[in-house]
């Protein structure tokens, strides 16, 4: 497409000098979230790009609807063996390390997929390789775009 990628979380790390973990160690969940939608807001309102979000920033209501103004909102819906094979091995996502992060996720997607479904766009994820996932999104993208 030729937008520049930009992901939220990366884009928190260099603006606050801090780890999403450790934001959420020292100031807790709460502010990592008013940080995240700061940085989302000022994001939506630069340049135009692809934006990544983590996965708790569209369940803010805030955020969610400045995603839903600003922006057309795509959820790569995946199922729990994938995720959790996705995760394996990374400790970087601060609500995975409370505990056992198959329990964790399950608890997640109970909470947030009924949230996720108000997404604009919805494809399904698989253990496809990256060139395959691009096309899905793309033709589900154009797809929607011919209904605006």
């Amino acid at each position: 497409l030729d937008i520049p990628f930009v992901d939220s979380d990366e884009k928190i790390e260099a603006s606050t000098n801090c780890s999403i973990n450790d934001i959420f160690i020292k100031y807790g969940e709460q502010a990592f979230r008013d940080i995240e939608r700061r940085m989302i807001c000022h994001l939506l309102n630069g340049s135009f790009c692809i934006l990544a979000t983590g996965g708790g920033a569209f369940m803010d209501v805030n955020t969610r609807c400045l995603i839903k103004d600003r922006a057309i909102s795509i959820w790569l819906r995946t199922d729990l063996q994938l995720l959790v094979k996705r995760i394996t091995g990374f400790n970087h996502r601060p609500l995975l390390n409370q505990g056992n992060p198959h329990n964790i996720l399950r608890e997640l997607i109970d909470k947030r997929y009924k949230t996720y479904a108000s997404a604009d766009i919805i494809v399904d994820s698989k253990d496809y390789p990256i060139e395959v996932m691009t096309n899905k999104v793309m033709r589900a993208l154009n797809q929607y775009v011919k209904t605006l």
